[in-house]
């Protein structure tokens, strides 16, 4: 099922603001898993965190939050 990616949603311009400003992150996951980095896109269903040894691609819906990293 392929969903349309609406640009006008809060959630995605949060997000997108994060990749264009290459603010790093820290994601968590339900599972209580964190990680950090850069998200360097997204997609309707998935985002891409990259570090500076790689990359992951999680499914939006096993995030439990993203959030800016403090320095």
């Amino acid at each position: 099922m392929l969903t349309e990616f609406d640009t006008t949603l809060p959630s995605i311009i949060q997000v997108q603001n994060l990749i264009k400003q290459t603010t790093p992150v820290e994601l968590k996951l339900l599972t209580g898993d964190v990680l950090t980095g850069k998200v360097i896109w997204q997609d309707p269903q998935c985002i891409c965190i990259a570090d500076a040894n790689s990359q992951h691609t999680v499914w939006k819906q096993a995030i439990a939050y993203i959030k800016p990293k403090v320095s």
